[in-house]
């Protein structure tokens, strides 16, 4: 029975709606379907009232029987009632970022004859809280001339501007219906390996946004060891409990709502509900406000997580629709990944597998399907992960791009990305060796180090990193030139410097450790060449000039020779010239002996990879 909150009058639906009229639903997990079930039952000559909502975990009023009374009109598409209404023509969806919902309510452009909501029961002050989803949510009972809510002692009661006075309200009714509840997803192999990735890009310090789905809760899992992150997120969710309770997650280093997790909703299970009941480090602030580029930009270090439902060569990024079929919508993925994009420090990311579930298709795309809509522009993103890798996409050509996603791709699909890229003139002729992975240096092929208080990342060359390899070429001094090739070399085109990131890394092996004090720059390659007939390999490394004696090049020799024991070769060789006394040192501190040569210029050095004599510390 809906009654005034005040007089305890009695209403019926009639009296505050009339046929033809646009409702607001309330969202996600505080989804008021106690209201709707009384509306449908109690509807009287009611019809064709417009309901408006973004994602909530109940949709039932979307199914066909009752056409005659709502017509949907979603601004996200979440439960599949909503979904399948709207792709037989039953329901709309009008995309929109989330940050601009409020303003489709208060400009008029969706002007709302009621809000339904769910609310706690009010204090003793009068104030209700919106509870687990404030979000658009906010806006609605702003602008709706009749706020309707639903009173549910199971609501969490949560802070920030979360509150709504009960003179507010038009009309309410009790419920002790359970709030909708989301279960933890369970990760796989994939996205394990995802959130392994993802988690490499974030720092100490980070201010974090999480999406929705396994692929956050898989970043989650990797951040234990962590320190000082923050949250200033559309959603939180499960994962993030324990992280706040061991102090991973303790916003002491953020720099907009310092000391304080910020939310718009919160959708998981009854712990959650249970976590941010009451929590005052804790706060729910409208969607305007959260999502709003600007102020996540106030947020130094801003990571954004989200996903997509593919990603093309050039980074163009589909989100809300698979070919001409609607999905999900935009949200708040534009929103946090301009937000990041702008922040000191930060870094926007898409993630997402590397193919469909049933591994046919791939995610990693030559064009944008027909029909599919790109969500976020290929200007936008600045790292795009998969089970496979990194791909570094800001200040990237359309060239490199397209080299780093295929890199990234599913081993089943790069040939054919590759050639169908070539159709557009992405990629030169001369660019022929696919991208192969190191596994001997772990599961995300990456490792960090520490050098002078600098921090380094070891992976592989790419062929993506044609145009850093030319750069490091050019930083050389002649002296090192002579040194490392024995002859005044004066140039590196972009045939050379290509044919020395193309390398077939399950055969042969090119390291190189790099920094971000500039963007990301090589400061160290280590290569070696595998030599079949007595199953040996050639090693040779170059150290840019202003980090030598820091232990880069002992680091290098040494992860060459775990890789080339792990592969069951016999010896590792090199040449040095006689005159090149640090490079001497650093093979004989690795245990390499002097061998008799030809050349009287040049040191023959060996180091025998069966002897366990010859293994040092690794």
């Amino acid at each position: 029975m809906l009654t005034h909150p005040r007089s305890g009058a009695t209403f019926q639906w009639k009296d505050l709606l009339k046929s033809g009229d646009r409702i607001f639903i309330g969202s996600n997990a505080a989804v008021p379907s106690a209201l709707v079930d009384d509306l449908i039952t109690h509807r009287g000559e009611l019809r064709d009232i417009e309901a408006t909502h973004i994602l909530t975990l109940e949709d039932h009023w979307a199914r066909r029987e009752y056409d005659d009374l709502f017509k949907v009109n979603s601004l996200f598409i979440g439960g599949d009632n909503v979904r399948q209404a709207i792709a037989e023509g039953r329901a709309d969806y009008t995309p929109s970022f989330l940050s601009e919902v409020p303003r489709l309510f208060s400009d008029r452009i969706l002007p709302l004859d009621a809000a339904l909501v769910m609310v706690t029961p009010p204090d003793e002050f009068g104030y209700c809280s919106l509870g687990v989803s404030v979000d658009v949510v906010s806006a609605a009972v702003k602008n709706a001339r009749h706020v309707v809510a639903l009173v549910n002692p199971n609501m969490p009661r949560t802070n920030g501007h979360s509150f709504i006075h009960i003179d507010q309200i038009s009309a309410w009714m009790d419920s002790d219906k359970p709030i909708p509840e989301l279960a933890p997803p369970q990760l796989d192999q994939v996205t394990e390996q995802i959130g392994q990735y993802v988690s490499l890009l974030i720092e100490d310090g980070a201010t974090l946004q999480l999406g929705i789905g396994k692929i956050p809760d898989a970043v989650l899992r990797y951040l234990g060891n962590h320190k000082d992150l923050g949250l200033h997120s559309e959603m939180i969710s499960d994962g993030v409990i324990d992280l706040i309770r061991k102090g991973v997650i303790n916003n002491r280093r953020k720099t907009f709502h310092k000391g304080k997790t910020i939310a718009t909703f919160c959708m998981g299970t009854r712990d959650l509900y249970d976590f941010v009941d009451g929590n005052p480090h804790v706060e729910f602030y409208p969607a305007e406000h959260v999502n709003s580029p600007v102020k996540i930009a106030r947020n130094d270090n801003m990571v954004s997580i989200n996903s997509a439902i593919e990603v093309d060569l050039t980074g163009q990024v589909v989100a809300d629709s698979i070919g001409y079929k609607f999905y999900s919508g935009i949200g708040g993925q534009v929103d946090f990944i301009r937000g990041a994009a702008l922040s000191k420090g930060g870094k926007p990311i898409i993630a997402l597998p590397s193919t469909t579930k049933d591994g046919k298709i791939s995610k990693i795309v030559a064009q944008v399907t027909e029909g599919g809509g790109v969500v976020t522009s290929r200007g936008h993103v600045h790292y795009v992960v998969t089970e496979y890798g990194i791909a570094s996409l800001r200040g990237k050509s359309i060239r490199e791009r397209a080299l780093e996603l295929i890199r990234i791709a599913h081993p089943r699909f790069r040939r054919e990305l590759l050639n169908e890229v070539r159709k557009y003139y992405w990629v030169p002729e001369y660019q022929e060796q696919m991208p192969t992975p190191v596994p001997e240096l772990g599961p995300v092929e990456m490792k960090k180090y520490t050098f002078d208080g600098i921090e380094y990342t070891l992976r592989p060359l790419h062929p993506a990193d044609e145009r850093k390899l030319q750069e490091f070429f050019y930083t050389h001094n002649k002296e090192t030139l002579m040194m490392r090739y024995n002859h005044h070399v004066t140039h590196m085109s972009r045939e050379k410097s290509c044919s020395l990131v193309s390398v077939d890394q399950e055969k042969d092996l090119a390291l190189c450790f790099t920094d971000q004090e500039e963007g990301e720059v090589i400061q160290g390659v280590g290569r070696y060449y595998y030599i079949e007939a007595n199953n040996s390999c050639e090693v040779a490394f170059v150290i840019k000039e202003s980090r030598r004696g820091k232990g880069i090049a002992s680091t290098l020799l040494k992860e060459m020779e775990q890789v080339a024991r792990m592969r069951g070769i016999d010896k590792m060789i090199a040449a040095v010239r006689r005159d090149n006394k640090p490079m001497l040192a650093v093979f004989e501190n690795r245990g390499f002996v002097s061998k008799p040569g030809d050349d009287m210029g040049e040191v023959y050095l060996e180091l025998d990879l069966k002897s366990k004599g010859s293994e040092r510390e690794l």
